[in-house]
This record gives structure tokens, C-alpha cells and sequence, in this order.
């Protein structure tokens, strides 16, 4: 792999906290949560009646064609959107770039199950001839990245990534790797998930994986806490813009941070559940910190994977103390913004990334709100209920999906 640098140059985001970056970041900032009742369908009949939906989306914003908006999926508009405004944010302009060296890498842990819902809808109800002959397109996990890519006529590497809840991390980690091997200069990664559904709750919600805290939604995403009773579903996505430093440099990019490292691994133990000594989380985070050449005590901030369950949440923190030793306990923060936007799936990690970016650029910690009883295998410092102001020069963020899927980021202030 060569030495080329890789840095982040644009951030875009859409999730339950704000339709654009600042607005996400002041409420992170702030310890709002994002959760409330199921508006997008009726909840009454399952058991997890809450989320965190995105509110007020106009997804025709984003696309220069209205056509092209409507015969796209809400995962798509969400997807679409975030990489719209990580483009704009990086003040690239599409049509002076080497457009054959700018890659598209947009994924999804689930892809259009809205869309899908919808038209088997009409299956069943014997209107076969009425399905859209737009379904497929419609639905796939990869539509986004090619959606994308028409926009502008980006011709660079093209490819979505599916690993569940580690989507984003992975699309970003393997657009870093592309780069890093010379076969782009430019690309736009991350993550989309559109849930939200009667699929989404009732799988979810009869494996016993969500919150039924529906009395309370805005304390029901509590990561770490011992009263947790499982994740709450959100949705929403997160991209960035990766440049080559002398591509960003040759045009006076504004560098938000270097990604200096990428862990990948796998539990290889249970379809859903963690390996229970955290021992695929560690090592993919002790990749991370390898590529970057840093030692556990040079991070500053990591941002948890911390979905509010409780065999993930001990299992992550057992991780961190077995890759980061007694740096975990001496001086390491750790947050997990899920707390405040529930589980974006496939969406998280570009997310969760966008907070570790501003953490870097502003010097504070976002928190882990409802954490009101901590579970005594829990015993980190998780930065509890409030915003904390602190350096940070370096940050990790960890993805982990089911199937065993593991992704850490690493990212360093630029310098």
C-alpha cells in the first residue's frame, strides 16, 4: 500500500437530530435526543412504537432531475442528500475534477424496504400487473452509488458495501484503501438506512433487539446504562469526501482531518451476537491504530458502536480495555452518539464519524445521555449526560454489524 496521505475534505449528514451537519452537531452538542413515536407508518401493533425519524426531508432538493427523486427510495433521497451536501460542504466543483478518478462508494445495511414492502404489497393482493417496473432499480443496495455517480458523471470506482450496521465505516475504510493504492483521487462514502417499516419493526422487534420503552422514547436509547432494553431503530445518513492531500492541497481544500487508519475483522461467532470477550472488536481496532502508527495512548476519543443492548454494550467495552489497556481506564473518552439519534443501521458510521470530525474541529466530546446507572461491567469513562470540552487530536470510530462485520476509522487532526 503506498504512503499516499488521505483526508477528509466534506461531511454531509441527514438524521432524526437535523437535516444538515451543524444542526446535528449543536444538538449532539446539546444532548437532545431525537427519538419519539412512530409518525411514517402506525405503530399500534408492535411492540417498539418509537424511533428516530428524520423530520421535515425534502429530497427533491438534492437531485437536479424531480423525476429521478420520486423514482428513488428513501434510503436513495437520504443517501443522495448526505452526499450532496458532504460534495458542496468540500467546495469541489464536479466539472473541474478528473472525473474518472472520482469514485462513488454509498451503501446500505438493507437497501429500499420501503419499496419492497410496497410493491409485494400488490403481489399479494393479486395485482401482479401492477408493479412497478421500477422495483428492482428501485430497491438494490447499490442503486444509491450509481444514482450518485449519474449525477455528476462520476466514472471512478463504484461500489456499495452491505455489512449491516458496519456499512458506512466500510464503504469509507475501502474508498481510503482505493486511494491509497492510486486508483482514484477523489471519493465520496458512506452510509444510508430507510427502516423505519412493518419489516423493520417486527424482525427487529420480535428478536427482542428494540427498546419497548415507548412511554419515555427520549430516554429509551441508554447505552451502558444497567436499565437499557435494547436499541432504538433510527434512520438517516452520513457521508464524507476523501481527497489525496496534494489533490486537496493543489486546490486549497479546507482539510477537516486525515484518515490515517481502517480495521477490519470478523467475530466468526454468532449469527447476531458479539463475541463475548470482544476479541473481534479488539483486533479490528488494533488494525486501526497499526495502519495509523499510533499507540492506544495517543487517541484521545472513541466513538462507540454502543447500540443500547446489553450483550454489545460489555462486549465493546471489554474490547476497548483489551486494545487499549490502561489507556482505556487512565484518560481514554468514549461516547456513543446513539444515545441521542438511536441506531442508524447502515447510516451510523458516517454519522458517528461526522461527530468524531467535529469532536476534532471544536474540542468537545458529545456525550452518552440517559446514562443514569451505569452497568458495573460498563466502566469506562462513556462521557455521561453532558457535552464535555477536551482536545482531541485523535479519534475512533467502531461500527459493528450482525454477521460478525467489524470496522474501526481511525482520523487525526491535520497537520
Amino acid at each position: 500500500m503506498s504512503e499516499r496521505r488521505i483526508v477528509i475534505t466534506g461531511i454531509g449528514c441527514v438524521s432524526p437530530l437535523g437535516n444538515d451537519l451543524e444542526s446535528t452537531w449543536d444538538a449532539m452538542k446539546a444532548g437532545r435526543s431525537g427519538i419519539a413515536r412512530v409518525t411514517h407508518i402506525d405503530p399500534e401493533p408492535y411492540g417498539c412504537q418509537i424511533a428516530g425519524e428524520v423530520k421535515d426531508f425534502k429530497p427533491e432538493t438534492y437531485f437536479k432531475n424531480p423525476k429521478d427523486c420520486r423514482r428513488a427510495d428513501r434510503y436513495v433521497q437520504l443517501s443522495v442528500a448526505a452526499a450532496r451536501m458532504a460534495l458542496d460542504h468540500s467546495a469541489i466543483d464536479p466539472e473541474a475534477v478528473d472525473k474518472f478518478r472520482t469514485g462513488v462508494m454509498l451503501g446500505s445495511g438493507i437497501g429500499g424496504l420501503g419499496t419492497l414492502e410496497n410493491e409485494h404489497s400488490k403481489i399479494v393482493e393479486g395485482k401482479i400487473g401492477r408493479v412497478s417496473p421500477f422495483l428492482i432499480p428501485m430497491m438494490i443496495a447499490n442503486i444509491s452509488s450509481g444514482i450518485f455517480s449519474m449525477e455528476f458523471g462520476f466514472g471512478g470506482p463504484n461500489m456499495s458495501i452491505v455489512t449491516a450496521c458496519a456499512t458506512s465505516n466500510h464503504s469509507i475504510g475501502e474508498a481510503w484503501r482505493i486511494m491509497k493504492f492510486g486508483d482514484a483521487d477523489v471519493m465520496i462514502a458512506g452510509g444510508a438506512e430507510a427502516s423505519i417499516l412493518p419489516c423493520g419493526l417486527a424482525g427487529f422487534g420480535n428478536m427482542k433487539a428494540l427498546s419497548t420503552r415507548n412511554d419515555d422514547p427520549q430516554r429509551a436509547s441508554r447505552p451502558f446504562d444497567v436499565d437499557r432494553d435494547g436499541f432504538v431503530m433510527g434512520e438517516g445518513a452520513g457521508v464524507v469526501v476523501l481527497e489525496t492531500l496534494e489533490h486537496a492541497q493543489k486546490r486549497g481544500a479546507k482539510i477537516y482531518a486525515e484518515l490515517i487508519g481502517y480495521g477490519i475483522s470478523a467475530d466468526a461467532y454468532h449469527l447476531t451476537s458479539p463475541h463475548p470477550e470482544g476479541e473481534g472488536a479488539s483486533r479490528c481496532m488494533d488494525m486501526a491504530l497499526h495502519h495509523g502508527g499510533v499507540n492506544p495512548e495517543d487517541v484521545q476519543y472513541v466513538n462507540a458502536h454502543g447500540t443500547s443492548t446489553g450483550l454489545g454494550d460489555v462486549c465493546e467495552t471489554k474490547a476497548i480495555k483489551r486494545t487499549f489497556k490502561d489507556h482505556a481506564k487512565n484518560g481514554l473518552l468514549v461516547s456513543s452518539t446513539k444515545s441521542m439519534t438511536g441506531h442508524l443501521l447502515g447510516a451510523a458510521g458516517g454519522v458517528e464519524l461526522a461527530a468524531c470530525l467535529m469532536a476534532i474541529r471544536d474540542g468537545i466530546i458529545p456525550p452518552t445521555i440517559n446514562l443514569d446507572n451505569p452497568d458495573p461491567e460498563c466502566d469506562l469513562d462513556y462521557v455521561p449526560k453532558v457535552a464535555r470540552e477536551a482536545k482531541v487530536d485523535i479519534a475512533l470510530s467502531n461500527s459493528f454489524g450482525f454477521g460478525g462485520h467489524n470496522a474501526s476509522l481511525l482520523v487525526k487532526r491535520f497537520a
